[in-house]
């Protein structure tokens, strides 16, 4: 490390500079940037995070926020031939830092300028990203082959799980220079709010849904959109409820699929949507809930199912985000194919086990010790510190 990077906060006048771009500001990255801006002061390091407005279709999800300290600029989208696109500016004090880290996303063309720069000696560059686009139904298409070919145009990477490690292997980018982060959210707050549960609340939500005491209760949690499977979903709690008919489920979430899910719910009372759901209001769901299905693409709620102790059950074909790996079959949650009968037929006899069923969640709260933000957080540091420090990847 040079001696700027390791002086100390006190020394001013040497503080290095980073800047990470997001095309849009959502909750969970709230935290992980304050937390993470402290840090970096603690290490002579200035944070600065520009973002901008979500598209269109992000927009439904309606989990858009704000960063009080944050550079909000004003996102310029458009659609061609049914790709959204985006151009974001960046403030010409922001791009000078000593390095700038970008979402790998082909779909932000304003991160060709950032590579031009740097290929003429302007600011270190850093990918944050998956290494592929995980949710491609073309991996070999133009798009798959241009992102593999910008892979090694940075000169550090702040990668989302071991799995992107393997993905930036596979194309030959130095592992010296990999930072793996284990994408994660903030559980503390989660566990907090799962511990605010009283009693009297989860009276209150059993009568709610004409649960039976100990009966079994089956939750989704997450954006309501078509790569989710909600039309497996609501097959296999069919199935399940008809094996067992004090089975229940409830669907926590909001997007443009709830419309299906609503009218499941209105055709079988044993099914409730009860919409977007947080804090303490998401944790007593999770507290009354014995299994987590989601058939479709999972993401970073694996890691409330951890915490919570609620196996998560998912499909092997879905869309994936590079979390997926987290989840270990038959270790601390299920990994199926997708057929409506088998998966069904594995959450029940699950749930007619309790050994099996505590086995799950044991392994499954090891894996939430281990998926942390502050983890996450002392990753994302380390390898802005070295990255920083690190001379250029030529």
């Amino acid at each position: 490390m040079s001696e700027s990077v390791t002086s100390g906060a006190g020394a001013g006048w040497d503080r290095k500079r980073c800047t990470i771009l997001q095309r849009r500001m959502v909750q969970y990255r709230t935290t992980l940037f304050e937390r993470l801006r402290d840090e970096l002061d603690g290490r002579n390091i200035d944070l600065r995070v520009v973002y901008g407005q979500p598209s269109p279709n992000d927009a439904k999800r309606n989990d858009a926020r704000h960063l009080s300290w944050g550079d909000e600029v004003e996102a310029r989208w458009f659609t061609v031939r049914g790709t959204e696109l985006l151009w974001q500016p960046c403030p010409p004090d922001a791009r000078k830092a000593d390095l700038v880290i970008l979402q790998q996303e082909n779909k932000i063309l304003s991160n060709l300028p950032h590579l031009l720069r740097r290929a003429v000696g302007s600011a270190k560059l850093g990918y944050w990203g998956h290494g592929r686009n995980l949710q491609s139904t073309d991996p070999d298409g133009l798009s798959e082959r241009m992102k593999a070919t910008l892979i090694t145009q940075v000169d550090w990477w702040f990668a989302y799980t071991e799995q992107t490690r393997e993905l930036l292997h596979a194309d030959r980018y130095p592992d010296e220079r990999i930072t793996v982060l284990d994408n994660a959210i903030d559980n503390d707050s989660f566990v907090a709010d799962l511990a605010a549960v009283g009693d009297e609340r989860l009276d209150e939500l059993r009568r709610r849904i004409d649960l039976v005491p100990d009966g079994s209760l089956a939750v989704y949690c997450g954006s309501l959109y078509p790569d989710k499977r909600l039309d497996l979903l609501l097959d296999v709690a069919r199935r399940v409820h008809e094996q067992d008919p004090s089975f229940r489920l409830v669907v926590m979430g909001d997007g443009p699929s709830r419309a299906e899910v609503e009218a499941f719910t209105e055709a079988h009372p044993w099914a409730h949507w009860v919409g977007m759901q947080t804090g303490v209001d998401k944790a007593a769901w999770f507290r009354l809930a014995k299994v987590y299905l989601s058939p479709g693409a999972v993401g970073l709620h694996v890691l409330d199912a951890f915490t919570a102790g609620v196996p998560m059950f998912t499909t092997t074909t879905a869309l994936h985000g590079p979390e997926i790996c987290y989840l270990e079959n038959g270790v601390n949650g299920y990994v199926l194919e997708p057929d409506p009968a088998l998966f069904a037929k594995t959450v029940a006899d699950v749930l007619a086990d309790p050994d099996r069923l505590r086995s799950l969640v044991d392994a499954g709260r090891r894996s939430a010790e281990r998926y942390t933000l502050a983890n996450m957080l002392t990753s994302f540091a380390d390898g802005i510190e070295a990255a920083i420090a690190t001379p250029r990847l030529r």
